[in-house]
């Protein structure tokens, strides 16, 4: 029997940028998923008061990701009630039916915090961990979960650098994928 194993890449993306373009590209690689979910955290409770409206990051996420191999963008959090937590979207994906397995994709930068996150001992007997690796650093597995390094060159971006730099097109072209671009400046202006 073959397992239907979804990905889900989970994120404020407060912009979404092309390293979590090269994440996801990276991943569908592998070959373990029949798809990978991208979903927009509607309350991002491990965030800054700063983030920018659920809409507005989905909008970017979509613009990001759509057409992207086996990536589809949910917006289950944003409707959901209250902080984001991914367990109960591990949950809610594992009820559906649809899928046997989940695996939990995260940048090395987050691998070592998931002994942190909401009912971590709940979420580490239901997913298994793929990491991204990060630039400058050995990829490290997170300690007592099932987990596996997604083989890529890593890319050294992040929406907190994205926010400091100018906002005029050209700069952003080369951090941004360019649907993104309008609805980011827009929303910024």
């Amino acid at each position: 029997m073959n397992v239907r194993r979804l990905g889900l890449f989970g994120g404020t993306f407060d912009p979404p940028h092309l390293g979590h373009v090269a994440a996801l590209r990276a991943a569908a690689r592998t070959g373990r998923f029949c798809a990978i979910e991208v979903t927009v955290a509607g309350d991002p409770y491990l965030k800054m008061s700063n983030v920018s409206a659920p809409e507005l990051r989905l909008a970017m996420a979509r613009a990001a990701f759509e057409g992207l191999d086996l990536v589809r963008v949910s917006d289950r959090e944003i409707r959901r009630d209250g902080p984001s937590y991914t367990i109960d979207t591990v949950r809610e994906l594992l009820a559906q039916g649809d899928v046997d397995a989940v695996d939990l994709v995260v940048g090395a930068d987050l691998a070592g915090q998931l002994d942190t996150w909401h009912e971590a001992d709940a979420l580490r007997d239901l997913v298994t961990v793929g990491v991204v690796p990060r630039p400058g650093s050995i990829t490290t597995l997170p300690l007592g979960w099932r987990a596996y390094e997604i083989a890529m060159d890593p890319v050294d971006l992040s929406s907190t650098f994205i926010r400091t730099i100018a906002q005029n097109a050209h700069d952003l072209a080369s951090y941004l994928p360019a649907g993104v671009i309008p609805l980011y400046q827009g929303a910024r202006g």
